[in-house]
């Protein structure tokens, strides 16, 4: 939404939406870390979904899987990377750790532009166990961030991958 605002190419609606997105503080943090299953939990800035589950992955010794159908996006977010709008640090992030990530075939580039977006407040990412799922939720719906998803799994390393993408 940034890279269409800096081109002119962002209505209103979308503006209100990236000023609600990027003023909205990870309040959650704290309740979140206060939980028994959670092991893990970063924010999504400047290294994008796919760096910040990378970071999580190898500090861990582990392969991080997404299910990429559950990210919760910005309503027409996807839309405007299609029509080019996308961030130079996109392409960087992806040349910078982009052989980490295993993606499936059909993935294109405006979907691997939107995984490596570097983000001004992208949200948490967390990484609990399967029994604590709900009550992480609970924290995300409680501090206003509906949102909030389920969006993979941490599994043993994978040969080749630090991230899967399915």
């Amino acid at each position: 939404m940034s890279a269409a605002l800096k081109n002119g190419e962002l209505d209103a609606a979308s503006y209100a939406r990236m000023i609600d997105s990027t003023t909205r503080l990870n309040t959650p943090g704290p309740d979140l870390a206060a939980l028994d299953g959670v092991h893990a939990l970063t924010d999504i800035t400047g290294f994008g979904l796919a760096g910040h589950a990378l970071e999580l992955a190898r500090g861990a010794g582990l392969t991080a899987c997404i299910e990429w159908a559950r990210v919760p996006l910005l309503a027409g977010v996807t839309e405007l990377a299609a029509r080019g709008m996308i961030t130079g640090a996109s392409g960087r992030n992806w040349a910078g750790f982009g052989e980490q990530v295993r993606l499936p075939a059909e993935f294109d580039d405006t979907r691997r532009a939107l995984l490596t977006d570097p983000q001004t407040s992208g949200g948490l990412l967390v990484s609990c166990d399967a029994a604590s799922v709900g009550d992480v939720l609970a924290v995300f719906r409680r501090h206003g961030f509906e949102a909030a998803a389920e969006i993979g799994e941490i599994t043993p390393a994978q040969p080749g991958a630090a991230l899967v993408i399915r």
